[in-house]
């Protein structure tokens, strides 16, 4: 509906309605930050390792009759995972955008998403199997909830207010993951009611969980369902016409090159943000000499200032672009991995300042990126174009940890692997300053915002 569709004299309900859907779609972000963060970033990899090794004989395990070492198990689940999301994510998008009932499929994906994540509380002694099942199904529902959820925004909010929405939902996902992961920390940590720390890490994982399910509710209750928009009928059933689209849009791509070029520049600056986040705790452990207390203080702290980063960049959007915002945050990223190199081992203080630094660039510069690329985007095709947005990040996300790998085995020191990765933030913001906003955001049918 237009506004000249609203009749004279009846009052326009629209602002209010999407304010209300905003405020519910926050709450995603809320729900499955905690899995990202309690499960995925902290308690997994060590715990699966644990378990693995229980199982391990001359320290091999049998992973589909290839010889693994239990410390690479996460890894290969991590990459195997991540590849079949890859290969899901682009027909799923082309059936999510035929139909009206996003909200259900959200839920059900993250449903079933903490559904196998809570299995990770039977994965004990020596029952690596169970916890494999169980990072491989919560990674790829997760994956798929993120295609839809990304899919809802362009849905509930104008292009003038894309940013801002976006920003915010980020900020609500960091705040609520940090604290659900502040609590499982303090229980990991001092192991109250005599707890072995076995048990601490899968009561918290089962935490992680319950969290994901029980916050989804709030999203699944308050959205409204939204008719598909611009989507041609066909013949035969929804698979079918599901891949036809699919196959029309890989062809009708060219028509959107703004959209494609900044897809490429996402591709490097995201890489080199999310080997900066994997890489920080081995770089403060092994290179600056920090202990765990200090590193888990650095993680609740980047989380907590996230929150805040998130909302600042949100309002630097609003005043100047979403465009310039992000290449402001790529120099900081600049200036972050550089810093790496001159940072004094055992220096507690500067340390914490770096973890500051990460956090306030960390949620700007993915938020903004996630409203921004939704303006050059097809009306009709959100959730396929963002099923690509999310599968070719899936996809290439392994290249930034292999520079990171091949240069500390050249050079035998983390400074220069750390430094390394400032070519993923080079190469993605000048592919960013090739993005013509104006014109990708006529290509695509989209109303222009009053600041570009």
């Amino acid at each position: 509906m237009k506004d000249s569709d609203v009749p004279a004299g009846v009052a326009d309900l629209r602002p209010l309605e999407q304010a209300r859907e905003q405020k519910a779609w926050y709450w995603y972000d809320w729900a499955n930050s905690a899995y990202v963060t309690t499960i995925a970033t902290v308690l997994l990899a060590p715990y699966l390792i644990a378990i693995a090794e229980e199982a391990a004989v001359d320290n091999r395990i049998s992973v589909l009759g290839l010889s693994v070492a239990p410390g690479s198990l996460p890894s290969y689940l991590v990459t195997f995972s991540t590849i079949l999301s890859a290969l899901i994510l682009p027909p799923l998008g082309a059936m999510m955008d035929r139909t009206e009932k996003k909200k259900q499929w959200l839920a059900g994906f993250a449903w079933t998403g903490a559904a196998f994540a809570s299995l990770l509380w039977f994965a004990r002694g020596e029952n690596w199997q169970i916890g494999a099942v169980a990072v491989i199904g919560a990674n790829l529902c997760l994956a798929a909830s993120m295609v839809v959820n990304d899919s809802i925004l362009p849905l509930i909010s104008d292009e003038a207010n894309r940013d801002r929405v976006s920003s915010r939902g980020w900020a609500f996902g960091y705040l609520g993951g940090g604290l659900l992961l502040a609590v499982n920390l303090a229980i990991v940590t001092l192991l109250p009611f005599g707890l072995t720390t076995g048990e601490a890490a899968r009561i918290c994982m089962l935490s992680a969980a319950i969290w994901w399910a029980g916050f989804t509710i709030i999203p699944f209750v308050r959205l409204s369902n939204h008719p598909p928009a611009n989507v041609e009928p066909a013949e035969g059933n929804v698979v079918a016409r599901s891949f036809g689209q699919l196959v029309a849009t890989l062809r009708d791509m060219r028509n959107y090159p703004m959209a494609l070029t900044f897809l490429l520049a996402y591709l490097f600056f995201n890489d080199g943000i999310q080997t900066v986040i994997a890489s920080s705790s081995t770089y403060g452990s092994e290179e600056l000499g920090h202990g765990q207390s200090v590193l888990i203080g650095t993680i609740l702290l980047v989380q907590f200032v996230a929150f805040f980063g998130a909302l600042l960049f949100g309002r630097l959007a609003q005043r100047q672009g979403a465009k310039k915002t992000i290449l402001m945050g790529l120099v900081i990223w600049m200036v972050i991995v550089t810093a790496a190199l001159f940072l004094p081992a055992g220096n507690v203080a500067l340390f914490m300042v770096f973890g500051v630094a990460v956090g306030i660039v960390l949620g700007g510069t993915q938020a903004l990126a996630r409203s921004y690329f939704s303006l050059l985007i097809p009306r009709g095709k959100e959730a396929e174009y963002f099923s690509f947005y999310h599968a070719m990040d899936r996809g290439t996300s392994w290249f930034g940890t292999l520079v990171f790998g091949l240069t500390f085995q050249f050079t035998g020191s983390y400074r220069p692997a750390v430094f390394a990765l400032i070519v993923f933030f080079l190469v993605g913001g000048y592919l960013l300053t090739r993005v013509d906003t104006e014109r990708g955001i006529r290509d695509a049918g989209n109303a222009l915002p009053a600041v570009v």
